[in-house]
């Protein structure tokens, strides 16, 4: 426990504002502390500890920003002596202050469990066991590398993870990627604004095209294809991402989107009546084709069932056909239901 200290005012020029040591803020918010502060004063004083030159935050960076922003010559502070408690005490100190103030963010508990390891020397064992639980996480080795993979990712990812509220499961797709190809990435996927879903598959059609063309990343990012869609000024982000995306499909199965190609320029030539729709199966795997109807009246209905039978005197209908006889997939490297759903 810190022993209560007696409250003094410390002039802010005493104070090594640049440590920190025990600090984990990432992107804080300072709008409600600084109008509370502005209007009622510090509720609260930091906790400092004595150094030789200057002192040292223990507690109380946010408080100390808004100070120093708003120009104030001192604060209302505890201080601790130099060696009065160790800095893993005082880190573990900091932590449960700000646990019980405000909450951490996702980045911020990824510095935090980083600190812990690689700074205080904290076993993993007993970050998983003692730590996790303390950010309300499940106590599961797989979560705690999940966090320190985010620690040491680029700020422009640890932004975008932050205000896109990424999951866990797609932070570890952003880990296998090499530090330019995240950049690149990020650079791509906030023009796109993606749901979860999307960006999962964006992430693994990108580290697959990647594996396969033994190319990096950024290189598939840069193609002219996908600069040409974000050049784009008139589209709306939905707009860019389903064709960035659709130009992905094309460079992950090329085979598949001829096929695709191929069927949709026989449909077209089969000239159905209006109201009446051809599918093939989903990534022409499984077996025959589905046909879907609308119709209004008796006299359509029937109308409709009349194209039906001129169906088999049609070229195009005989090749499709033909075709869909000669495919159960296309191959290995277009199966994608091992991979990742396409919906549409």
């Amino acid at each position: 426990m810190v022993e209560m200290k007696v409250i003094q005012k410390i002039p802010l020029q005493q104070i090594n504002l640049s440590d920190d040591t025990f600090s984990v803020n990432y992107l804080p918010n300072l709008e409600r502390l600084r109008s509370s502060i502005e209007e009622i004063g510090l509720i609260q004083p930091v906790l400092l500890r004595k150094k030789t030159s200057r002192y040292q935050i223990v507690c109380g960076f946010r408080r100390l920003s808004i100070f120093h922003e708003l120009g104030m010559p001192e604060i209302e502070s505890r201080v601790l002596e130099e060696e009065e408690m160790d800095e893993s005490h005082l880190f573990l100190v900091s932590l449960h202050e700000n646990l019980t103030t405000r909450g951490f963010n996702a980045v911020e508990i990824a510095l935090a469990l980083e600190k812990l390891i690689h700074s205080f020397h904290i076993e993993q064992t007993v970050a998983v066991n003692a730590f996790l639980p303390l950010f309300s996480l499940e106590p599961n080795e797989k979560i705690l590398n999940t966090y320190l993979s985010l620690a040491q990712m680029e700020d422009e990812v640890k932004t975008y993870v932050l205000k896109g509220e990424v999951s866990r499961s797609n932070i570890r797709r952003f880990s296998v990627f090499a530090p330019e190809d995240r950049v690149a990435l990020i650079k791509l996927v906030s023009i796109l604004k993606l749901g979860e879903n999307r960006l999962r598959e964006l992430l693994i059609f990108l580290e697959e095209i990647s594996q396969r063309d033994r190319c990096d990343v950024r290189d598939v990012v840069h193609r002219p294809e996908i600069e040409d869609i974000l050049s784009q000024r008139e589209l709306t982000s939905p707009q860019r991402a389903e064709r960035v995306r659709k130009v992905l499909i094309d460079f992950r199965f090329p085979r598949m989107r001829e096929e695709e190609r191929r069927f949709e320029q026989r449909r077209r030539g089969l000239d159905l009546p209006s109201g009446v729709s051809l599918y093939h199966p989903p990534y022409f795997e499984g077996k025959g084709l589905k046909i879907e109807f609308q119709f209004e009246s008796l006299e359509k209905y029937r109308s409709i069932l009349s194209s039906f039978a001129k169906l088999g005197d049609k070229e195009e209908f005989r090749e499709i056909l033909e075709d869909k006889h000669q495919m159960t997939g296309i191959d290995n490297q277009t199966n994608v239901n091992s991979h990742v759903p396409i919906t549409k």
